[in-house]
């Protein structure tokens, strides 16, 4: 072996450990298969703690390159075949149009999936889609509601779309383009426009320092709310918990509904996640709604929408003949990315690079 820890730089001996054991992982120094040397032997060689050594290989297990065996060891788990083989010219370019950025969901681990997936599943993945998503991923998001959102769903509440532009389009046609939609002001442009080419009349209502205004609230014509509590963009602010429950004593006022788009929520650095408007009010007048592009990448064009009890049912009914736009490929992915622990391990690790910055 031949690493060597700085222990007079900025950056933290776990995290030099972690470059170099990665440089050496893809470089084939250690191929697929290969068990690594022991704890011991690396803090032995590297002058720094075992703990040390074993959260630099926490981070490698995480992120796909090792995994873990009970009583033998760390194994290399990555190798260059997770990485189709390109042209140089076709590297060159990949590389050019490259967007990938630290929230990102680690590829390894992400490319592991895929092959489980394709092992396991087989030729079901050929198998079309229940209208609302595979029953796998509706269960395993109903899961992680509850342990990390306080929302208590059943699957049979989930619905599953590509991107939350097409589940507008849904929520439309589920409550009616007469009605107004109230928007947050400023919010993202895109959510107007959506609505507005679904035929909806739409009303801006100016956001203050804790969320939508209240005598902006209380002029408004709209029975239909559609908010982002935490962080709106682009004026990243976050409703305070009395704005919350304002907001569903005015769709309770009106008889009117909530569509609450939880987009970049995992992210937040609070130990403690916001009550969302669903977990307040679960009944009758929230639509919950979030995606998978950004806790694991743009290109994933994955979205869900929790309906609550009072709109399920309605929502099969006239709403629900619509094939779900999703491939069922994908679909298993996430379910086992979220089942597997792989997803929130992801989430964690951003938050706790966040809370350091």
């Amino acid at each position: 072996m031949h690493y060597h820890i700085d222990k007079t730089a900025a950056q933290s001996a776990y995290l030099q450990l972690y470059h170099q054991l990665r440089r050496d992982i893809v470089g084939g120094v250690y191929p697929l298969g290969t068990k690594m040397p022991s704890k011991r032997l690396i803090a032995a060689e590297t002058g720094v703690s075992v703990i040390t050594v074993e959260h630099a290989l926490a981070i490698l297990c995480d992120e796909g390159y090792l995994e873990s065996r009970e009583r033998s060891g760390y194994f290399v788990s990555f190798a260059a075949a997770d990485c189709f083989p390109v042209s140089e010219t076709e590297t060159e370019r990949r590389v050019t149009v490259s967007h990938s950025t630290e929230d990102e969901f680690p590829f390894p681990s992400l490319a592991k999936t895929m092959r489980r997936v394709l092992s396991e599943y087989g030729e079901s993945i050929l198998v079309k889609s229940p209208n609302n998503g595979c029953a796998e991923l509706r269960g395993a998001i109903a899961a992680y509601l509850s342990r990390s959102r306080g929302i208590s769903v059943q699957p049979g509440q989930i619905v599953i779309g590509s991107g939350a532009e097409y589940l507008y389009g849904l929520i439309v046609q589920l409550l009616g383009r007469e009605r107004v939609f109230a928007l947050e002001d400023p919010s993202y442009d895109k959510i107007r426009r959506v609505y507005q080419a679904h035929g909806v009349t739409c009303e801006m209502l100016r956001l203050g320092s804790d969320g939508i205004r209240s005598d902006e609230l209380a002029r408004a014509s709209a029975t239909v709310l559609h908010v982002t509590p935490f962080h709106s963009f682009p004026s990243l602010v976050t409703a305070s918990a009395g704005k919350r429950r304002e907001y569903l004593r005015w769709a309770e006022e009106r008889g009117g509904y909530i569509v609450e788009d939880d987009f970049d929520s995992e992210f937040s650095v609070s130990s403690k996640s916001e009550d969302t408007l669903f977990a307040l009010e679960p009944e009758r007048s929230v639509i919950y709604m979030n995606t998978f592009s950004k806790t694991i990448a743009p290109s994933m064009r994955v979205g869900y929408m929790v309906l609550p009890p009072a709109l399920s049912e309605r929502f099969r009914r006239e709403v629900g003949f619509y094939s779900c736009t999703v491939p069922v490929f994908e679909q298993y992915v996430l379910a086992e990315l979220i089942g597997s622990g792989d997803f929130e391990r992801h989430i964690n690790r951003i938050r706790r690079r966040r809370r350091r910055e």
